[in-house]
């Protein structure tokens, strides 16, 4: 790679950090200053966190002052599952899951919980479509707020018939449940809206798993670029070899599937080795066998 190349792939790098970090802000932002003023509840790890800190706050009595330690529960539950999942995970994967799991953390300890709107509906909204555009955000740029997402993908990994979304709906199903059975049933009706719009706009910021397929012709010999695709994409490539009709010359046809996301990385290695090279991208594509799936 290039000197300028290496700069522009830390440029990207860089800026995805912050998005990842603006992501888990934003999270933050819906949660404490629209969800937490009408003692409502999130899905997922956040939930759970929520949780604990009003178990261990209305029913312990443990004084915690002003201070909503929601967050620190948070941070200190995603630290053995990030410690079980680093060598199972793509590096960068992770280390953008770190970044934005913390940016989550000191938003919802820092950020005060503090009521700005005084309709119950229309705070539930607002902060669910906040908080569902930071995890968007932060899916988008390849990485995840932690907790569940984290898990699920490590559950779809050892068995490839349960999805992350899966995973998510039945821990939301058993917050919901135990919510139902300490609070009033307003809290609950309010939580499970939250979660609809929640997911809603995620889906409007990511879209999980769009597979895409693409096919690269090329007249060099693609041994380095299939190997660049196996390292730091970790994608098999179907090689078929093919000859051009109008020139007669023979050229190499690089069968590959991706997520849509991967699109811009898999481009950038293509033109590294051959600028002239023609790409073909087919979205939303239906794969069945042996398929890596990423958020």
């Amino acid at each position: 790679m290039t000197g300028r190349g290496l700069a522009l792939e830390k440029k990207i790098h860089f800026e995805r950090f912050l998005v990842c970090i603006l992501g888990g802000t934003l999270y933050a932002v819906g949660v404490n200053l629209f969800i937490v003023p009408f003692s409502l509840y999130s899905g997922g790890l956040v939930g759970i966190s929520q949780l604990i800190r009003t178990l261990l706050s209305d029913f312990i009595h443990i004084d915690f002052g002003s201070r909503d330690v929601a967050g620190i529960v948070f941070y200190a539950m995603n630290i053995p599952i990030l410690i079980y999942a680093f060598p199972r995970l793509e590096k960068l994967f992770f280390l953008k899951t770190f970044v934005a799991v913390t940016a989550l953390t000191v938003g919802m300890s820092l950020i005060p919980t503090t009521r700005i709107v005084d309709d119950c509906l229309a705070s539930t909204i607002v902060g669910a479509f906040i908080s569902g555009a930071g995890v968007g955000l932060v899916l988008r740029m390849s990485g995840s707020t932690g907790g569940m997402d984290v898990v699920g993908m490590l559950v779809s990994k050892a068995h490839g018939n349960v999805s992350v979304g899966r995973v998510n709906l039945l821990v939301n199903l058993v917050i919901y449940s135990v919510c139902l059975f300490l609070f009033d049933v307003q809290i609950v009706v309010y939580s499970v809206i939250f979660a609809v719009v929640h997911a809603f706009a995620i889906d409007k910021f990511h879209s999980q798993n769009i597979n895409v397929e693409v096919k690269i012709i090329t007249k060099i010999d693609p041994t380095d670029l299939e190997q660049d695709v196996f390292t730091k994409m970790g994608r098999g490539v179907t090689e078929l070899h093919s000859i051009g009709a109008y020139t007669n010359e023979d050229e190499h046809m690089l069968y590959i599937l991706v997520s849509k996301y991967e699109v811009h990385q898999l481009r950038q290695i293509v033109r590294r080795y051959d600028k002239k090279a023609f790409i073909i991208v087919n979205e939303g594509v239906w794969v069945e066998g042996h398929y890596l799936k990423k958020l």
